[in-house]
């Protein structure tokens, strides 16, 4: 039975969409954008972007946002990376173009619903998705659910201050490019070499990332962590740190409770988007 839904992720820095059926991704294009883009101009790239994909036996259409969004009413209302998009009618302008149901969510509640569904958080009723790259998302399952929270602010981990700024400064690629002044990309590859300043620079982001995980424990106490995104690839060179920060969390009974595992699938928050249409 044909189950066609396009998945869409709209990131900060790119635009990923991919044909899906039963799971499976039929066919994938992507675009970068530029944050300096207009309302109508961002429109325009996911408007081409969508034609050159979408196929008459497409049934609905779901997104991940990377920010704050009301799922029932279809609006965007704050994209940080995207400064533009404020207060979008986004669903009933994709509904009007395409003539078929579209649903919203944020992207981080998308990576974690794609676990959910298809990846290693199927072994868990409670846990939280956590994407590291650009920035850093999270998404909360609770009894099998998302939790979205008051539109879908649930989970903004990067906001909560911590050192001389908030999280993400420490837990995301802005770390590697403000203390290193390289990317994490170009880190990653030096430290696959041993080059000793990006073995130092992973072992202190695990640091941060192990402090924003015990915040996440006190909150959720969840099962697993499941960390996603493209910094994810490195997790070798930081889970030493990661490991012996979690563990001088408070309660040390819990730690023996819980799984932080590293996601082995790239194209979930595509897939999470599309499984808000089922």
């Amino acid at each position: 039975m044909n189950h066609e839904v396009l998945g869409i992720d709209l990131g900060g820095t790119n635009f990923k969409m991919g044909l899906v059926n039963n799971g499976q991704i039929l066919r994938e294009i992507q675009s970068a954008v530029h944050s300096k883009l207009n309302e109508a101009e961002l429109l325009e790239v996911l408007y081409q972007l969508i034609d050159q994909i979408i196929t008459s036996e497409t049934k609905a259409i779901g997104l991940g946002i990377p920010g704050i969004v009301a799922p029932e009413a279809g609006i965007i209302y704050d994209i940080q990376n995207l400064p533009a998009w404020a207060e979008v009618p986004l669903r009933s302008l994709l509904e009007a173009r395409y003539s078929i149901p579209v649903h919203l969510n944020n992207d981080a509640n998308c990576f974690a619903l794609g676990e959910k569904m298809y990846g290693a958080g199927r072994l868990y009723q409670s846990f939280v998705g956590l994407s590291i790259g650009t920035g850093i998302g999270m998404g909360v399952i609770i009894k099998n659910e998302i939790y979205n929270g008051v539109l879908c602010g649930a989970g903004e981990i990067a906001m909560i201050p911590y050192k001389e700024h908030i999280i993400e400064s420490y837990a995301s690629s802005f770390f590697f490019s403000e203390h290193y002044q390289r990317s994490a990309k170009e880190l990653f590859e030096m430290a696959k070499e041993d080059q000793t300043i990006a073995l130092t620079a992973f072992n202190e982001f695990g640091v941060h990332l192990g402090e924003a995980i015990k915040i996440i424990l006190y909150l959720f106490a969840p099962e697993a962590i499941i960390l996603g995104g493209s910094i994810s690839k490195a997790y070798p060179y930081f889970q030493e740190s990661l490991e012996r920060t979690v563990a001088t969390f408070s309660y040390p009974k819990q730690i023996e409770h819980l799984k932080i595992l590293v996601s082995n699938q790239s194209n979930l928050p595509i897939l999470g988007a599309a499984a808000l249409c089922y």
